[in-house]
């Protein structure tokens, strides 16, 4: 007991701290070689994916059956990081990131993760945007997702005084920095929402704009909407949650809720409009009125949320996207045609 007294005595404060700050520098250096490796793989695994498709059959057939094929015999030797799933995500990183300049200099800052959310960016020019700014500013994975689903990017395009947009995206996304163990059919259009030149295009502004837009809208070409309320408190023993827009269409004969999202849709999401809408049949659906409609407006929808959630099969529960700028033809072409395929996956029999 003496003698190891006497050693942690004799243990200087900045003999600790060296070696710390050694082990440090080695995981770090080793982390982002193991990382820049991955990536590297990744690309080279998309890459040549691309390259035996091109000489193979254009249909998209031969792509989807390809890449099957491949999964069935990688992952048996490597592990369900080679999926069909996966491979498809990495044919889609090459594809997305042609030029291995351009990765490589990125590559020290960013993981996969990060990558994996760039893939969700259609328009090259924001994906790259979104690239820069998530290295220069070292956003962390959760961060780039967040300014993602909140299509951080377009709103601060749009931004006269972009300010007050990046002083509150770094408050919202404080805590993910701080966090050091982080390893309807059609889309809706919310361009013209009735801000002023300007203003700053926050989360905030946009929620309110875009529901005072949507009231306006309903009120004036939807068929049988009668307004009922906005911002409306629901208390339970869970806690006070409040409803964007609460409808009553009286051609339908049933109560319509609308719940804003300014991100990507998640489970929490669904599973909050549910409750309302069962809040709603119990608490103020009348005899002869049909089943209340919820609807999720989000930046982002889902299509394993549409097959998996409640909303499968539901008939009472939807989700639709909007969009802060009005995109081309083909680009809304594109937007229609995936939102029918996540409703179909939502209506469909059995999930399949």
């Amino acid at each position: 007991m003496e003698k190891k007294q006497e050693i942690q005595n004799a243990v200087s404060v900045n003999l600790l701290k060296d070696l710390r700050q050694i082990i440090a520098r080695g995981r770090a250096v080793a982390y982002a070689s193991v990382n820049a490796a991955m990536i590297d793989t990744y690309w080279k695994i998309g890459q040549r994916i691309v390259e035996e498709e091109q000489h193979g059959s254009k249909r998209a057939e031969y792509g989807t059956a390809l890449i099957q094929h491949l999964a069935e015999h990688l992952c048996p030797d490597f592990g369900n990081g080679f999926s069909a799933r996966n491979l498809a995500y990495y044919k889609k990183f090459y594809q997305c990131f042609p030029d291995p300049t351009i990765l490589n200099a990125r590559v020290q800052n960013l993981r996969w993760t990060h990558y994996r959310s760039l893939l969700r960016v259609e328009d090259q020019e924001a994906r790259m945007w979104y690239m820069k700014e998530a290295a220069n500013e070292n956003w962390s994975s959760r961060t780039l997702d967040r300014n993602i689903s909140s299509q951080y990017y377009h709103r601060l395009l749009a931004s006269r005084d972009k300010a007050p947009v990046v002083e509150e995206m770094k408050a919202i996304t404080a805590p993910m920095q701080a966090d050091k163990l982080e390893f309807i059919k059609n889309p809706v259009v919310a361009e013209f929402l009735g801000l002023a030149p300007n203003t700053g295009f926050t989360e905030t502004k946009l929620e309110e704009s875009i529901i005072t837009h949507l009231q306006k809208f309903l009120m004036e070409l939807g068929k049988g909407y009668a307004f009922v309320a906005r911002q409306q408190h629901i208390a339970t023993d869970a806690g006070d949650f409040f409803i964007d827009l609460v409808f009553y269409n009286y051609i339908l004969k049933c109560f319509v809720l609308i719940d804003l999202k300014t991100s990507r849709i998640t489970h929490q999401d669904v599973g909050q409009m549910d409750m309302y809408v069962r809040m709603y049949d119990e608490r103020k659906r009348s005899e002869g009125d049909n089943p209340t409609i919820g609807i999720l407006l989000c930046s982002e929808t889902s299509e394993d949320i549409a097959r998996y959630s409640v909303l499968h099969d539901s008939k009472q529960l939807f989700a639709s996207k909007y969009l802060t700028y009005l995109p081309t033809k083909d680009e809304l072409r594109r937007e229609i045609e995936m939102q029918k395929e996540i409703f179909r996956l939502q209506q469909s029999e059995g999930g399949k």
